[in-house]
């Protein structure tokens, strides 16, 4: 639960966060955790202070290093895909980048283990969260494409970067009849959002539409 003091004023208000959220209806989103989950959610927090008054727009916006905060939208269909079928307890995410999505499902699922592999978000976003009081959040730095072998296997797989294929760790690290949600496809071209669910040997896949995202790069950056 995020703490009443980061409720924010005029731009950032609890009414101005509403309208975001009475946007995502009518887009489709219907999961009404997901939806309270957004709208709880200071994401002003996770921008620039030049961006506050843009931060409940339904759009991605910059957070340096050539990285975004995503689309609210992205991030409500995400994060309902990994709820469709029953509340995970471990979730893996791929890309911290402003923690914004990280956030967001530490208020769903009992544990967030999440890679970056950029080390000024890594310490800027680890010491936000622990600002915002939030203690299910676990913080690696390092290659997304690995996953994170420790912890595994996880309920559920978030990626928040587009890879050309899937990587098989990510695969591999997944629980019985859980669940992968990744943007498949080139960066500078068309993407679309799967979701892959596994069950033995079996990877059943589902497209949940067309998405835009950074591109999941190898190797970790230390500035």
């Amino acid at each position: 639960m995020i703490p009443k003091q980061h409720e924010g004023i005029g731009m950032t208000s609890q009414r101005t966060r509403d309208r975001l959220i009475a946007r995502l209806k009518d887009r489709g989103i219907r999961n009404k955790q997901v939806l309270h989950a957004l709208g709880v959610t200071p994401r002003h927090l996770f921008v620039d202070e030049a961006l506050a008054s843009r931060a409940y727009e339904d759009t991605a916006l910059p957070i340096g290093h050539k990285q975004t905060i995503s689309q609210p939208y992205v991030v409500a269909r995400m994060t309902e895909a990994v709820l469709q079928e029953g509340t995970p307890e471990k979730v893996l995410e791929i890309g911290t980048g402003s923690g914004y999505q990280a956030v967001i499902l530490s208020g769903l699922v009992k544990q967030v283990y999440t890679v970056e592999r950029i080390e000024a978000l890594y310490q800027q976003t680890r010491k936000r969260v622990m600002q915002l009081g939030l203690h299910n959040i676990k913080f690696k730095l390092s290659d997304g494409s690995w996953g994170w072998e420790s912890y595994a296997p996880y309920d559920a797989v978030v990626v928040t970067a587009a890879s050309d294929e899937i990587p098989s760790p990510l695969i591999d690290q997944l629980a019985d009849n859980g669940r992968l949600v990744i943007p498949v496809g080139h960066p500078s071209g068309a993407q679309d959002l799967l979701l892959l669910r596994k069950s033995g040997n079996r990877v059943e896949q589902e497209n949940l539409g067309s998405v835009s995202f950074v591109p999941l790069v190898q190797g970790s950056v230390h500035t």
